[in-house]
């Protein structure tokens, strides 16, 4: 990987305000993929492919990231993005809505990083679930959505995200399948796994 192009990226990322994954949740995730390097990792929401190339240095020597984005630009500077960082052969990119193309998806991955339109994230969960492997981690990012979803917020605006955020939170923490810690670093990161399975 070349560090300095990533630094690069990232540095036109923040100048032109395109939301890309905060310090401190990266630092979270990359410990998690550091001790269980992935052969096989999902990424809901591209963006410039800043985040699936920071997780490219923790996938097992074969492994490879399967990522979607919607928005044809962002599509094309994330390709441009993912050859400046000389990491091609491990980032794969699905064009396309995350809401159609999931259910074409098969096969199960290590490791899912869901960080796309937040009124589907329990729509992303049930996909996620399916395709998990057994010992495989969900991490749902900017899951607090500016605090809004711990608080009594129910302001029109993004009343249909911080309901369908609360609504993750809940199936993940109530169903008994799943082990789920909630971490109030970045904008909120959940973390779940199966049952059993050490988080």
């Amino acid at each position: 990987m070349n560090k300095e192009e990533l630094k690069k990226i990232k540095e036109k990322a923040l100048e032109e305000h395109i939301p890309i994954i905060m310090d401190d949740t990266l630092e979270v995730i990359e410990k998690y993929l550091k001790d269980n390097k992935p052969k096989k990792m999902l990424e809901i929401g591209t963006a410039v492919g800043y985040s699936a190339i920071c997780f490219t240095e923790f996938l097992s020597e074969e492994g490879i990231i399967d990522t979607i984005e919607r928005e044809h630009a962002r599509v094309i500077e994330a390709k441009e993005n993912i050859k400046k960082a000389e990491v091609e052969g491990k980032i794969n990119i699905y064009e396309g809505d995350a809401v159609e193309i999931l259910p074409t998806l098969e096969g199960k991955y290590d490791a899912i990083f869901i960080d796309a339109a937040k009124g589907k994230y329990p729509f992303f969960l049930k996909e996620a679930l399916r395709m998990l492997s057994d010992d495989g981690i969900i991490f749902a990012d900017n899951i607090l959505y500016k605090g809004y979803v711990l608080s009594d917020y129910n302001k029109h605006k993004q009343r249909t995200a911080v309901r369908n955020l609360r609504e993750y939170i809940k199936e993940t923490t109530e169903d008994e399948r799943l082990d789920t810690k909630i971490l109030e670093v970045g904008d909120g990161l959940a973390i779940t796994k199966y049952a059993g399975n050490k988080i």
